[in-house]
C-alpha cells in the first residue's frame, strides 16, 4: 500500500572456540564459562504487558478475500502461521460489509480477534464531501458513531475500531484528516456509542505528539493506544494503556527473501521489548506478505509463526535480556506454568546462548528453528535445573516451549 522501507539487519560474524556439538544437541551448563557470550536471563515472576497477538491485514476492496485454503494457512495455529489478529477495514459503503465476514469467522474459529480500521467516514459526514481528503464534520459524530456500530452489527462483533487510519497522512486514496483535538474530542463525546472499544490514533508513525494529545485528552472511551511504525522503529512510552502496533511492512522484497524474513522477525522482537501488545502486518496475502498469490507460506510467515503459533492471545512477555550477546536477541513468554522463549541468531555462524531461569523450574523444551533452508523444523531436549544453553544455527529463528 505504501512505500515506506525500512531496511532492518545486520549480519555480524560471531566465531567462538570449543563448539563442536551439532545445533540439535543442547550444551551442558557447565561449558557456559568457556564461550564469549552473556548469559539470556529470565525473570518469570517479572510480569510485563499482556499479548493480545500477531496479525495481518486482509483488506476486501482493494484485495481479493483470502481463500478458503489461504484462511487455515493464516490462522491455523497447528498447520499454519497462527496469526491471532485479523485487521480489517471499515468501508464507508455498509453493502460492502458482509464480504468480511467468512474470513473472520475462520480467524474467531482459530482463537483470534478482529480489529477493524475505518479510513474516512461516509463522504457526506465530511468537510471534503469526498471519501478522499477533509475531515469529519463536528454535527456528524453521531451519525459517524451509528456508522461504526452499525458495521460491528454487521460483521458479528469485533475487539477494538479505530474510527481514523493514519489521519496525519495525506493521501490521494480513502483518508479523513482531522487533528489530534478533533480525534480526541470525538472519542470523548461519542467513543462509548461506537459499538465496541475504540482503540486510536493509529497514526503513520506512532506520532508521540500527536498520540499523547489524544490519550491526555479522550478519556477513558479510548481503550487501546494504537499506530503504525512507518519511518520510525519502534520505542516505549508509558500513555497508561495498552499500545498495539497496527501496520507495517518491513519492506517490499519477495516474502521468501530470507534477510527481509529475519527483519520482520527483528522487529517483531523489538516491539515486545517496547511494550507492545499487539503486531500486525500489512497484507496477509501478497508477493511480499506471509502467503504469496499461489496460497504459499512466505519465509516470512515462518518467521512470523516462530512467534504466532506458540505466544498465544493472553500471554504475558515477562522480564529477559534482550540483546544478551552479539547478534542475539531473545524474549520471554508465560502462561499458566508455560515458558516460551524466542531466540533470533542475526549472526552469519552458529552460536552458542547460555541461559539462566529464575523463578519457576522447567524439565525441558520442545524447540522449533526457522532457518533459510527450514521451517519450523522441531525437535525436544531436556535440562536439569535452570542453567541450560543452546546452539543457535546461522541466521535462524529459535522458539523454546516448556513442557
Amino acid at each position: 500500500m505504501k512505500i515506506k522501507l525500512l531496511s532492518l539487519l545486520v549480519t555480524i560474524s560471531l566465531i567462538f572456540t570449543g563448539c563442536s556439538k551439532d545445533d540439535s544437541t543442547p550444551e551442558p551448563k557447565e561449558k557456559s564459562t568457556l564461550k564469549a557470550s552473556s548469559v539470556a536471563n529470565i525473570d518469570y515472576n517479572s510480569t510485563q504487558q499482556i499479548i493480545r497477538g500477531y496479525g495481518g491485514a486482509n483488506i476486501i476492496g482493494w484485495r481479493n478475500d483470502l481463500t478458503s485454503t489461504q484462511r487455515v494457512k493464516a490462522f491455523s495455529n497447528w498447520s499454519g502461521i497462527g496469526l491471532s489478529v485479523l485487521r480489517v477495514r471499515i468501508s464507508p459503503n455498509s453493502s460492502d460489509w458482509s464480504a468480511n465476514i467468512p474470513t473472520m469467522d475462520v480467524c474467531r474459529y482459530y482463537g483470534g480477534s478482529i480489529i477493524a480500521s475505518s479510513w474516512t467516514a461516509p463522504s457526506y459526514m465530511k468537510t471534503s464531501n469526498s471519501t478522499i481528503g477533509g475531515k469529519l464534520k463536528p454535527e456528524h459524530y453521531w451519525g459517524y458513531a451509528q456508522h461504526l456500530t452499525n458495521f460491528n452489527d454487521a460483521v458479528g462483533g469485533v475487539m477494538a475500531i479505530s474510527a481514523w487510519n493514519e489521519p496525519d497522512w495525506v493521501t490521494s486514496y480513502e483518508c479523513m484528516n482531522n487533528t489530534a483535538s478533533e480525534i480526541a474530542n470525538f472519542i470523548s463525546v461519542r467513543g462509548a456509542n461506537c459499538g465496541a472499544e475504540i482503540m486510536g490514533p493509529e497514526t503513520l508513525g506512532m506520532d508521540q505528539n500527536f498520540t499523547t494529545t489524544v490519550v491526555n485528552s479522550a478519556g477513558p472511551n479510548l481503550k487501546y493506544v494504537c499506530g503504525h511504525i512507518y519511518g520510525h522503529d519502534p520505542y516505549y512510552h508509558n500513555w497508561g494503556k495498552e499500545v498495539w502496533m497496527t501496520e507495517h511492512i518491513t519492506d517490499e522484497n519477495d516474502g521468501n527473501n530470507w534477510n527481509s524474513a529475519m527483519a520482520t522477525a527483528l522487529e517483531i522482537h523489538d516491539c515486545m521489548y517496547s511494550g507492545y501488545s499487539m503486531w500486525v502486518w500489512w497484507y496477509i496475502r501478497r508477493y511480499y506478505g506471509l502467503i504469496d498469490e499461489n496460497s504459499n507460506i512466505t519465509k516470512r510467515g515462518y518467521a512470523v509463526a516462530q512467534f504466532a503459533r506458540y505466544i498465544r492471545p493472553g500471554y504475558y512477555k515477562i522480564a529477559c535480556s534482550p540483546n544478551p550477546s552479539t547478534g542475539i536477541y531473545t524474549t520471554a513468554y508465560k502462561d499458566g506454568s508455560k515458558l516460551v522463549v524466542v531466540a533470533i541468531n542475526t549472526n552469519s555462524s552458529s552460536t552458542y546462548q547460555p541461559f539462566n531461569i529464575n523463578g519457576t523450574s522447567v524439565s525441558g523444551f520442545n524447540r522449533i528453528k526457522t532457518t533459510s533452508s527450514s521451517n519450523l523444523q522441531s525437535d525436544s531436549f531436556s535440562i536439569s535445573g535452570n542453567n541450560f544453553g543452546i546452539l543457535l544455527p546461522a541466521s535462524s529463528i529459535t522458539t523454546l516451549v516448556s513442557y
